[in-house]
């Protein structure tokens, strides 16, 4: 932390601007001993300065340089921005003399890692930073950009010091019991306080659910046997030919996969290997990747021939996706119908065929019903909106439950306040209050290089 970081802040190629940034103690000197124009050590903060990138008398590019100066910066230290002329060689010219100077390349997120570090965000508001960057449609944005406000780190914050009010009420009780003025806390005066924690903390569980899918999108596969049509869903759900389309059995043998925008959501779309018995070894894997993927799924589209009766692998599909959230799509429905519709047991059904491009608007539309898309659009977005932060809430909303069991089973108050602070300790994980350097390193590792 104490020494001064580089790295190139825009993607690499051919564009009209690359910015370089350097963030640490010595970033104004060292940009100051290959900057020919302005003294860069004695110019205001927050300014930007015109001239030129010199190696050895040698110009090396017309730039425009900002000036940053600590704690007013995203890290917190002296920062500089030199904004050079788009260009693989002469961005990386600019960079390497930078580092010549003596600043070092930062590693993958490390500026936003510093800025966490030195206490400018918390951890919620740092991934949502990497969430905006990733963001692929209109809703992910208003998601991430929530986080990046410090809105949904309020609302955790408040439950936390509503936590540690109660916390301090029965410390005083415990540690000073003649004190006369502090309200005596028994178990039966906790109870109606855990439950209305308890209550705001499941509404924010449920409402980050559904941020988890305006964030993250809706993992999708696409499952079924050889040649009942899977592909050409695919190509027709994406409109474009993404998949190889041919009346051979087992042509798709490994995961070809797509993404389309329902109602402001991503559709991570994964056309699979046709389940059946494997004829080869590289069937075989693809036949038992499809199989693995049905777990990780967010929604499953199970595909069947309505021209055939069902076989053993259909009834074997049908059985492992029973319990996800699934819509079985009777294909080719513009030949005679044989498939013994009375045998599946499954809530959502549509009748599709992709010759006349029939029943995929109607696909669309039950993925919108199945996951209220329509209401996800019209929410505040004010949730958390990744897997760890869910986790951690639902690990705090358990331990609640485990409070609420010891207070009905009389527990001793002081057994009792050692749970309540162990959901304290959960909440603060979410904003970054605990943690350890290897989940740190974790996190940030995933951002991008330059930010």
């Amino acid at each position: 932390m104490n020494d001064t970081i580089a790295a190139i802040s825009t993607t690499m190629g051919v564009g009209a601007i690359s910015i370089i940034r350097v963030s640490g103690k010595k970033s104004t000197e060292i940009v100051n001993k290959i900057f020919q124009g302005k003294d860069l050590t004695k110019v205001n903060t927050h300014t930007i300065h015109y001239g030129h990138i010199i190696d050895n008398k040698e110009i090396i590019d017309e730039v425009l340089v900002s000036v940053m100066k600590s704690p007013k910066t995203f890290t917190t230290e002296d920062i500089v921005e030199v904004n050079c002329h788009g260009g693989i060689a002469t961005t990386n010219k600019v960079l390497e003399l930078i580092l010549n100077q003596g600043a070092r390349m930062a590693e993958a997120g490390e500026f936003t890692k510093r800025a966490f570090l030195n206490g400018r965000i918390d951890l919620l508001e740092a991934e949502s930073v990497m969430n905006l960057i990733s963001s692929k449609s209109e809703s992910n944005r208003k998601v991430a950009i929530q986080g990046i406000s410090g809105y949904v780190s309020k609302i955790i914050r408040n439950l936390r010091q509503e936590i540690l009010e109660l916390l301090a009420s029965i410390e005083v009780n415990i540690d000073y019991p003649e004190y006369e003025d502090a309200e005596v806390m028994t178990n039966n005066k906790i109870s109606p306080k855990i439950s209305e924690i308890k209550r705001k903390l499941n509404k924010i569980i449920n409402e980050s659910e559904n941020g988890k899918i305006l964030s993250n999108g809706i993992k999708t596969i696409i499952i079924g046997r050889p040649n009942v049509g899977k592909s050409s869903i695919l190509n027709r759900l994406l409109d474009e030919e993404r998949a190889i389309v041919t009346d051979i059995e087992g042509t798709t043998r490994d995961t070809v996969e797509g993404n389309i925008t329902i109602n402001g959501v991503s559709l991570n779309i994964i056309d699979t290997a046709g389940i059946r018995e494997a004829k080869d070894l590289v069937e075989k894997i693809g036949v038992e990747k499809s199989l693995n993927l049905i777990e990780e799924a967010d929604l499953i589209i199970l595909v069947l021939n309505n021209n055939e009766k069902l076989t053993k692998e259909d009834y074997k599909i049908l059985d492992a996706c029973k319990n996800k959230k699934a819509i079985v799509v009777i294909n080719k429905n513009d030949l005679e119908r044989k498939i013994e519709i009375d045998q599946i047991k499954y809530k959502n059904i549509i009748y599709t065929n992709t010759i006349e491009l029939d029943g995929i608007e109607e696909l669309k539309e039950k993925i919108i019903e199945l996951f209220n898309l329509n209401e996800l659009e019209q929410k505040d977005y004010a949730c958390l909106n990744n897997i760890r932060q869910i986790s951690l809430a639902k690990e705090a909303y358990s331990i609640l439950e485990e409070v609420e069991k010891g207070i009905q089973e009389e527990i001793p108050i002081d057994m009792v306040e050692i749970d309540i602070k162990r959901a304290w300790e959960k909440l603060g994980e979410i904003i970054g209050e605990s943690y350890t350097e290897e989940l740190i390193d974790q996190l940030f590792s995933q951002f991008c290089l330059g930010k």
